[in-house]
């Protein structure tokens, strides 16, 4: 694990990163992720408070980090290809939300990060998970006589009216956490269409059955749960995951923060060195895997020969 950072250090990274449109974020736990992106051009607000963040018409990001939120970064390899991010982690002890079990009306959403949704009556889906909220906003008065019927009862119950027409809704979704919130304001996508792209969301009532807080792909310390991520552009994919060239600027950018923000020990076995403990076995082959998948990219090996069919959302980031 790294060492403890100085909190002015962790907030120089999110501001960095909040400033780069080329960077996405999650927040979420496995099976229920909010995502945000935007365009390079496209209109951006800052949030009126004291929250790290900004706004577009899309959807919103707020943070407000404490002392305790710890960044991991990390790379996790699959047959041809691999994946990385930085985790953004709280101590198990400091990462519980309310864990309710049931759709709940939460009232106004006082703390939305755009003004005018303010006044937008928030729902708690009640999906159970330890460390994030994933709620709903309305202001429709339809809509939210809908989701006020489905109020006491698990959203995914078959006598639920909610989950039929929630597409039609299309609530704005909010995800919460004890470091912030991620809004998602585009429609959801019908059955058989793509996510958009930019901000939206995933919830997948399989991989919640796991009751995981993240993927046993990813090596997120013991005694620490993954909160949210910040997902640097990527050296041969887009956001959207379609292949690119493969860029060595963008590599070596993200190896700097790997240095900075990643596990020595990992980091050492991904350079052929004897870590300074015992290593996840898992975790060791997959830094290995990266190793020699990013040799083979910089030395201009063909990405297209280099793929495999493996599911390269293996790490709960759709």
């Amino acid at each position: 694990m790294p060492p403890i950072p100085a909190p002015s250090a962790v907030e120089t990274l999110l501001r960095d990163a909040l400033a780069d449109p080329g960077t996405a974020w999650s927040l979420g736990s496995f099976g229920a992720i909010a995502e945000f992106m935007r365009d390079e051009d496209e209109p951006v607000r800052a949030l009126s408070d004291a929250r790290l963040g900004l706004a577009t018409a899309r959807g919103a990001i707020a943070l407000t980090p404490g002392a305790d939120l710890r960044p991991v970064a990390y790379e996790t390899g699959f047959t041809g290809g691999y994946n990385h991010a930085l985790a953004l982690c709280l101590p198990v002890s400091a990462c519980a939300m309310n864990g309710r079990s049931v759709v709940t009306e939460l009232g106004p959403d006082r703390a939305a990060a755009r003004e005018e949704d303010r006044e937008a009556i928030l729902f708690d889906l009640g999906l159970g998970l330890l460390a994030v909220d994933a709620c709903v906003r309305a202001s429709d008065p339809e809509a939210v006589a809908c989701l006020r019927a489905g109020v006491g009862r698990p959203v995914f119950a078959p006598d639920n009216p909610i989950g039929p027409r929630l597409v039609a809704m299309s609530p704005h979704r909010v995800f919460c956490a004890r470091i912030g919130r991620i809004e998602v304001c585009a429609p959801i996508p019908g059955p058989g269409e793509m996510s958009p792209e930019g901000p939206h969301t995933h919830v997948l009532p399989k991989l919640l059955r796991a009751g995981r807080t993240h993927a046993a792909t990813t090596p997120i310390p013991d005694g620490f749960v993954p909160c949210a991520g910040i997902h640097p552009p990527h050296p041969y994919k887009d956001g959207m995951g379609r292949r690119l060239p493969f860029d060595p600027a963008r590599h070596a950018a993200f190896q700097t923060l790997l240095e900075r923000w990643g596990d020595p020990d990992l980091l050492a076995v991904k350079r052929g060195m004897a870590p300074s403990k015992e290593v996840s076995a898992k975790h060791a082959q997959s830094a290995r895997r990266v190793a020699d998948l990013q040799a083979r990219f910089l030395r201009g090996e063909s990405v297209a020969a280099m793929a495999g069919d493996e599911d390269e959302t293996a790490d709960g980031h759709a």
